[in-house]
């Protein structure tokens, strides 16, 4: 393997689970009644190592029913906000108990380095205890008078009812665990769905809610792939839908939850930029590089995989970003000192690849990388940076989702967030500048749902979602967890 980093031993973790047969509805694992089998494949070497359902429809009718009945008969209907957040401060011991087996099921699942997958839990568990802070926006008494006087409302946060929760292959826990939290803590219950290939480490987290007391029905669980997730979403039992993928399939979801005129909240794709404005130190810039721009080997929604440099110090930012996306390893993702793991998949190591070559087709210039990388195993695309891009270029305007980052060249500020703002995206971004201040200015002329200055991560008290093409409603926050309640106003005379 002519990567740097140790190449992947034949001897892999052995995880918890391997070969299941089951999915999690009312309380307990059931056999499922689908014959067929879906891989769960160690991207690292390219060797299967797991099975789980491709459920059926009946699989996906039991669930939702379970959690319907849970929803608008069992005990969770009669519990209150407060009750329920010492509920999701249980289950964040239970999931910050089982940190280990989850990273290490992870990472098999996906090829995200251990150092990325053993902080899994642990921000888990954060989000479930900032959720059950929030208990009391949804106790508080909400009375607004009427303006012409006589009268007033009192306006109810009532939970939306059942919720499918479809989460994505890249951070297989956490984006899962943001929607789960609120949607508890709104009083809902759920049936979640995993991706296809990494199925197998979210059981962490329904064993978690079963050992913290969460009630039979309330978390549900199926696996399997787009069929099982069309049915979910055009369940007549589903009251909303929560997803985190790609911008088409979210707006096929967004298509069937329109006709169906069914809430949903989408977080999609992005082609966000990092603007080094022209004071920058950039050794001050270098540190936070990786984690802003190619986080998860490039595999992470919001990171700048454009970086728009001045024609000043062009040269300067491009030695600089070559230097250190060369200088990280790469290699088995269970080495401790591996930045860059592999693909995810084959799918995904394919899409990277075309993304290479149009690259190289249409004229710019890989400083570093280029390739897929020289091994006779697992999905390695080598990291890779690209200068002299333009605008026009489909490795600027596309989502690559690998270790691809490219390098744009802008005459003055006006141009430089033109380009900032010219993609059909809006999800992330970043400012680097040594004047705060002027960063700041710069950042809310962006055009996108969440800006960094000379750093970037999502905030759990503020709402994250994108603009445009980059999705529906917010994560996060209180605005978060207002996408999972209805509310009813209750009009009564005073006196």
């Amino acid at each position: 393997m002519n990567v740097t980093g140790t190449p992947p031993s034949p001897a892999r973790p052995v995880p918890r689970w391997t070969h299941t047969d089951d999915y999690y509805v009312d309380g307990a694992w059931v056999r499922s009644t689908a014959a067929a089998r879906l891989p769960q494949i160690d991207p690292a070497t390219g060797r299967e190592w797991g099975t789980v359902p491709d459920c059926s429809a009946e699989d996906v009718d039991a669930a939702l029913a379970a959690a319907d009945r849970a929803f608008r008969t069992g005990p969770w209907a009669r519990t209150t906000p407060s009750e329920r957040a010492a509920l999701l401060c249980r289950i964040a011991d239970e999931v910050e108990a089982r940190a280990a087996g989850t990273a290490v099921t992870n990472t098999l699942e996906n090829g995200s380095p251990i150092g990325e997958t053993r902080g899994a839990a642990a921000n888990a568990a954060g989000i479930l205890r900032h959720v059950a802070g929030l208990a009391s926006w949804l106790e508080d008494e909400d009375v607004r008078p009427f303006p012409a006087g006589g009268a007033e409302s009192v306006v109810r946060k009532d939970p939306v009812g059942p919720c499918v929760l479809i989460a994505p292959w890249n951070f297989p826990i956490n984006l899962m665990v943001v929607k789960l939290a609120p949607a508890l803590l709104a009083g809902c219950t759920v049936v979640m769905k995993p991706a296809p290939g990494t199925s197998l480490s979210i059981r962490f987290v329904v064993e978690a809610c079963a050992a913290a007391g969460v009630p039979a029905g309330v978390v549900n669980l199926v696996t399997g792939g787009g069929e099982v997730g069309d049915r979910l979403v055009r369940h007549p039992l589903t009251a909303k839908v929560a997803f985190t993928g790609s911008t088409p399939v979210g707006r096929r979801i967004a298509a069937a939850c329109g006709e169906l005129l069914r809430p949903v909240t989408l977080e999609l794709g992005g082609k966000s930029s990092a603007i080094v404005l022209e004071d920058a130190d950039l050794e001050r810039v270098a540190p936070a590089l990786i984690r802003t721009c190619l986080r998860n080997t490039g595999q992470t929604c919001y990171i700048s995989t454009r970086i728009l440099a001045p024609s000043s110090r062009y040269d300067e930012v491009v030695d600089m970003v070559t230097r250190v996306v060369a200088s990280a390893p790469q290699g088995d993702p269970f080495d401790e000192d591996t930045v860059f793991g592999p693909m995810a998949s084959q799918a995904q190591y394919d899409v990277v690849r075309d993304h290479l070559d149009s690259a190289h087709a249409e004229g710019a210039r890989a400083t570093t990388g280029g390739h897929p990388a020289d091994t006779d195993q697992g999905w390695f695309i080598e990291p890779t940076v690209f200068a002299d891009v333009t605008p026009d270029m489909r490795v600027a305007r596309e989502e690559v989702f690998g270790p691809v980052v490219s390098i744009l060249r802008y005459d003055d500020l006006d141009e430089a967030v033109a380009l900032a703002n010219d993609t059909r995206f809006g999800l992330g971004g970043v400012v680097f500048s040594a004047d705060p201040a002027a960063a700041q200015a710069v950042a809310e002329r962006m055009d996108t749902g969440s800006v960094g200055v000379n750093f970037f991560a999502s905030n759990h008290n503020a709402p994250f979602g994108g603009r445009h093409d980059s999705g529906l409603g917010v994560e996060y926050g209180i605005e978060g967890l207002a996408q999972y309640v209805t509310f009813k106003s209750i009009h009564r005379r005073l006196g």
